[in-house]
């Protein structure tokens, strides 16, 4: 237990405290474009990152939006009944994630409709020779061929939003003091460093797919589709009252912390 206070005080000032929900979309821009860059210029060799079959990829990357949702799903609903007490206020922030989900079908269905409106079936992966006779990439794959068509990067869209999303969420900590309920205080840490540990592993895997992975544009594209996501709710549309709103950051009864004492 004593471990785990520590390790969610470290991550507090890293993650809470600190300026990150400032620099961070400049952050996630900036390793895009630099592990692009180096992809381009100077590519690296082949690793364990490199391979699609690699485990964070397998396990974590691939239900990205599943890992998100489930954990982010009790940290809001707690951490907000603690500070509000008000169930239709928790259920009002839960919606949130139902914003997420929809922009996350929305997109990843967008991103399939484009591909296959802007590709071709080929025979081999040298792209040399059409297949006429497959015009979509469901058709194409069941006759052999190699589809080829502008792949948007649904791994950049997506680890730019749920990275965002969680850094948003967790600035609830900066007015939340669980001290005087030890049992509630060690679940809400637990959560809080499982979601930071999420956060690191959202960031590490879309560098990965910076460096390994699809062409600029398409990465480009994916990135800037995530950052607009989040910028379109927690910049913009959370900011009326028509909405989720945002996570109560700031304290304007007291100058104390409200604490969950009861």
């Amino acid at each position: 237990m004593e471990r785990l206070d520590r390790c969610a005080r470290a991550l507090r000032t890293a993650l809470v405290q600190s300026p990150i929900r400032l620099w961070l979309p400049w952050g996630l821009l900036g390793l895009m474009l630099g592990g692009s860059l180096l992809k381009a210029l100077a590519p690296l060799p082949e690793t364990y990152m490199s391979s699609k079959r690699n485990l964070l990829n397998i396990y974590f990357v691939k239900f990205a939006w599943a890992w998100t949702f489930w954990l982010l799903l009790p940290f809001i609903a707690i951490t907000n009944y603690c500070l509000s007490r008000n169930v239709l206020e928790v259920l009002r922030r839960l919606s949130t994630l139902l914003v997420g989900t929809m922009i996350w079908y929305v997109c990843t269905r967008l991103f399939l409709q484009i591909e296959d409106f802007t590709g071709n079936c080929y025979r081999s992966p040298k792209l040399d020779e059409l297949f006429q006779e497959h015009p979509s990439k469901q058709q194409c794959h069941q006759g052999g061929g190699f589809w080829h068509g502008f792949d948007i990067s649904g791994h950049s869209f997506l680890l730019t939003y749920c990275a965002l999303m969680i850094v948003e969420e967790m600035a609830v900590l900066r007015v939340l003091n669980t001290d005087r309920r030890p049992r509630l205080h060690a679940v809400v840490n637990a959560l809080f460093v499982a979601l930071s540990f999420l956060t690191l592993i959202w960031v590490w895997m879309f560098f990965c797919t910076a460096v390994y992975f699809h062409d600029f544009s398409q990465k480009l594209s994916g990135s800037l589709v995530g950052l607009s996501a989040w910028y379109g709710t927690y910049r913009f549309w959370y900011l009326k009252s028509f909405s989720p709103r945002l996570p109560l950051q700031n304290v304007s009864l007291s100058s104390k912390k409200p604490n969950c004492s009861r």
